[in-house]
């Protein structure tokens, strides 16, 4: 595997939201009908730990989501580590991804305590599945049982990774944090300083572990939702269909397998770059285009290419 050089924030377009309507054509009389009235999509919010309810609308991206979370609860946008959807827990299977259905309730989780904690890496892997905010913030989404993680009480699922051996990865992406912990020496100790989310008094002391879910990272039931990109705008889309939730799941197992890293949205955009390219060959160039310098192997690849359901 090819070293990336450093860790890069992913560009992030800005545009308006697709969010449907516009004029109809097609018969004469459409002309001089008025356009229809784009509906205004408009989302309730709050933050984890308790808060009013806010309201927030007219973002394209997660980066302006957050911005708007923010900006309604006066805090920075830095303060946030992730989202769920529809519950105030740790609670993974609810992650915010790349999907918001429009009737989803937003709560933020905000940063609480900052603690270190020393590790000695006594075999391979360490036990963790880390995925992305996409804003900058990478975290625990899983703790294998019986790991080295597992065996230090003090790191949760749902800790963000702040630094490594005081090298802070603050706005690396999941799968760079990933193969820095896995090309660390074994039998060589390290610190990761890690931030907790800040808990409301029915969640002290709680330790959460997440376990593997159909659905986990994916928001849809068949109706519409709010489809967040990282490249582009946002777009109102129908729930993705079984075949493609499938497909992305396929993809997502993939990437924890190789890169111990979990992203629905990751895994549904390398589906679609899969299925636009015409050939596993074709597949590394649309990669390169999706992560930049950041190279899978070929097995991985030959993998993707068949995950994704595709065929020469």
């Amino acid at each position: 595997m090819r070293r990336a050089s450093g860790c890069r924030r992913q560009p992030l377009e800005d545009g308006p939201m697709e969010n449907g309507g516009g004029q109809e054509l097609g018969a004469p009389e459409a002309a001089t009908r008025p356009p229809r009235t784009r509906p205004r999509l408009v989302f309730h919010t709050q933050l984890a730990h308790g808060s009013p309810t806010g309201r927030i609308e007219g973002f394209t991206n997660v980066r302006e989501l957050y911005a708007k979370i923010a900006e309604v609860f006066g805090i920075s946008p830095t303060e946030i580590l992730f989202c769920t959807l529809n519950t105030h827990k740790v609670d993974m299977q609810k992650l915010l991804g790349g999907q918001i259905g429009l009737e989803d309730f937003i709560f933020a989780h905000v940063r609480g305590e900052t603690k270190e904690v020393e590790v000695t890496k006594t075999e391979d892997a360490l036990g963790l599945t880390i995925t992305d905010n996409g804003a900058g913030y990478a975290f625990i989404k899983r703790i294998k049982e019986g790991s080295i993680i597992n065996r230090i009480e003090t790191v949760c699922v749902g800790d963000s990774i702040e630094a490594i051996n005081d090298q802070t990865i603050v706005g690396c992406r999941h799968y760079e944090v990933a193969r820095m912990l896995r090309e660390l020496p074994r039998a060589q100790p390290f610190t990761l300083r890690l931030v907790q989310p800040k808990k409301a008094f029915d969640m002290i002391g709680q330790r959460t572990r997440s376990s593997k879910c159909a659905a986990e990272g994916r928001v849809a039931s068949g109706k519409e939702t709010l489809r967040l990109r990282a490249l582009g705008t946002a777009t109102l889309e129908e729930g993705p269909s079984a075949a493609e939730e499938t497909a992305a799941r396929r993809v997502d197992d993939l990437l924890e397998s190789y890169m111990g890293i979990r992203d629905g949205e990751l895994a549904s955009s390398m589906v679609e770059t899969a299925r636009g390219a015409g050939s596993a060959a074709a597949l590394v160039t649309g990669l390169a285009a999706l992560l930049g310098d950041f190279a899978f192997p070929e097995e991985f690849v030959a993998q993707l290419w068949a995950a994704a359901g595709c065929h020469e």
